[in-house]
């Protein structure tokens, strides 16, 4: 069903709003590339009727506020590297773990930037990490180690997302009264959850939607402002046979077609 920013869109009334997404760094022999996968940028499209903007990971020559100042909404996608410790203080990373410092000084000062202009933010996976830190709070850099605690790494590396989602999708627990829960009409989900990295300490402002069997947290909101949500599982995949999926992407894609409106007017 489109949401109300595609219908308006559709009738000429207004453009869409533009929904800019994080890229990674790569690189590519003597190239250094950005890139997202084509499931965020569709899911933009489709699921939040927005105008997909990528946005670069070079946050040195890209001043943060700026850009913001040019979104309607930003879309913080998962990726495979880990958000460097050093910018939640915590220890340093073992040798083998990826990391994306491009991204990082792209992501973590834009989302600071959108959550001050009160600019809709949707942060999956790896994006709900860099929201958590942004607003400082700090991350378990391998949930899998820790006492008592469930192994969200995929079981089946190297097989395709369908099968490593459907094998390693695990339930969580929504927040009573919360967000969640009234999107969902229930008090659980089946979520297609892998990382390794978590949220350990929970940022200032920030209140849990959704909790793992473990505890570990796995959807967090901001109540202050309009629209900032971040989830530790992949909305954008199936986007069209999962309802609770859509409807976060409809709402999301709402906000930032209310925030397009507000600023038109301004």
């Amino acid at each position: 069903m489109p949401t109300t920013s595609a219908r308006a869109a559709a009738s000429g009334r207004t453009p869409p709003p533009v929904i800019g997404i994080i890229c990674c760094s790569r690189l590519d022999g003597d190239h250094v590339l950005h890139t997202v996968s084509q499931k965020y940028v569709v899911a933009a499209i489709e699921g939040a009727g927005g105008l997909p903007l990528l946005v670069p990971a070079i946050g040195d020559r890209v001043a943060a506020e700026e850009a913001a100042a040019r979104l309607d909404g930003l879309l913080i996608p998962g990726s495979r590297s880990n958000v460097e410790p050093h910018h939640y203080g915590g220890e340093a990373s073992l040798p083998e773990t990826p990391h994306d410092p491009a991204r990082d000084g792209m992501s973590l000062p834009l989302l600071r930037a959108a959550v001050a202009a009160d600019v809709p933010v949707l942060a999956i996976c790896r994006g709900i990490q860099e929201l958590n830190v942004a607003l400082g709070g700090s991350l378990h850099q391998r949930v899998h180690e820790l006492p008592g605690r469930l192994d969200h790494r995929s079981g089946r590396r190297g097989e395709p997302l369908d099968v490593r989602y459907a094998y390693d999708a695990h339930a969580v627990s929504l927040t009573p009264g919360g967000l969640f829960e009234r999107i969902a009409g229930q008090p659980s989900l089946i979520v297609n959850s892998l990382h390794q990295q978590g949220i350990d300490r929970l940022a200032p402002g920030l209140v849990v939607e959704a909790t793992a069997p473990d505890g570990q947290i796995e959807a967090v909101r901001l109540p202050t402002a309009r629209f900032v949500i971040g989830v530790q599982w992949h909305p954008e995949h199936r986007l069209a046979e999962e309802p609770f999926s859509r409807a976060l992407f409809a709402l999301f894609g709402e906000a930032c077609y209310g925030h397009l409106c507000r600023r038109l007017a301004a």
